[in-house]
């Protein structure tokens, strides 16, 4: 088992305990907020095409994911594959990183003080840090979600800041940056928590059944045993699979209300309950509610099989095991 003090290793002398406890929280939020622009790097040209189909995009509404897929570089050049990946990166730092961060400081808070423990609290847990990331840094998936959307020669915002200051100035200010955050909430909840859940159980449970297999000492704690790289990828797969099967109908519905003003049937998409009730009675459950799912597993399993291994490899190297 782990103990407190610092083990010194082959290349990584030891450090302090105070000083770990010191450092702790940068190293953490550092640690997530690097996770989370790998696995969104890794998955960003599939990003755009999930944004395209959900919103039914009338440049590319009659196109499958390959065919948009090829389709896009054609159009608006393959840098067009990464439109919107500016504000991406700024937004999933400090995303990944209060996720991550969060999800540490929920379990620890939930097992020692609240006395829930065993797997429920990885579940709770994780929706809890999903929640808390979201409207941390909602603003910035709104802003990156209409730049992905627009298409080569019909430009609504220049850039970033441009984005900003229009929503800003045409809808209604502050609350213009938080349409469709009630269903990005109640949809965060199960993928997060089902994300962290499925992934610390798999985990847990390959750890303990088949430790010499399935595991190997951490880098920088010889006494920490954790995952072999290619299961960490294995197990983060998924678990990104399993959440977005869950959650995936409200994420559609979050994407059409981000959009807001941008989509000719915007008025039919205010709330949550109309744009689920809109875009079932319009498209229907595989073409409307699931249009894109395919290419959300494609996108989902590197994704988040990519975020937990990073993670994982992050906490050895900045000494957070």
């Amino acid at each position: 088992m782990a103990t407190e003090a610092a083990v010194s290793t082959p290349g990584h002398p030891a450090i302090p305990s105070h000083a770990q406890g010191d450092y702790h929280f940068v190293r953490s939020f550092v640690a997530g907020g690097v996770a989370g622009c790998c696995a969104k790097s890794t998955i960003a040209p599939l990003d755009r095409v999930k944004i395209l189909l959900q919103a039914h995009s009338p440049h590319y509404k009659d196109l499958g994911v390959l065919a948009t897929l090829r389709a896009v570089p054609k159009k608006e050049g393959y840098l067009g594959l990464y439109k919107g990946n500016g504000a991406m990166m700024v937004r999933i730092f400090p995303y990944g990183a209060i996720q991550f961060m969060a999800f540490d400081k929920y379990k620890k808070v939930l097992s020692k003080q609240l006395g829930i423990s065993g797997h429920i609290h990885r579940l709770m847990a994780g929706s809890l840090a999903g929640m808390t990331a979201v409207i941390c840094t909602y603003p910035l998936d709104v802003i990156r979600a209409r730049l992905a959307y627009q298409v080569k020669g019909h430009h609504r915002y220049t850039g970033i800041a441009n984005a900003f200051q229009t929503i800003y100035i045409k809808e209604g200010g502050i609350p213009g940056f938080y349409k469709g955050l009630t269903p990005t909430l109640i949809g965060m909840a199960p993928y997060a928590g089902f994300s962290f859940f499925t992934f610390g159980t798999l985990k847990s449970l390959g750890l303990t059944h088949f430790p010499e297999l399935l595991g190997r000492p951490s880098s920088d704690n010889p006494e920490v045993l954790v995952l072999k790289t290619h299961v960490n990828l294995l197990c983060g797969g998924v678990a990104g699979a399993i959440a977005q099967t869950i959650s995936y109908p409200l994420d559609v519905a979050r994407r059409r209300m981000q959009l807001g003003v941008v989509l000719p049937d915007s008025e039919k998409c205010l709330t949550l309950t109309k744009t689920l009730k809109y875009v079932h009675h319009q498209y229907g459950v595989k073409k409307g509610l699931y249009r894109g799912l395919s290419l959300n597993y494609i996108r989902c399993v590197p994704s988040q099989a990519v975020a937990f291994t990073t993670y994982e490899f992050m906490k050895q190297t900045l000494y957070l095991n």
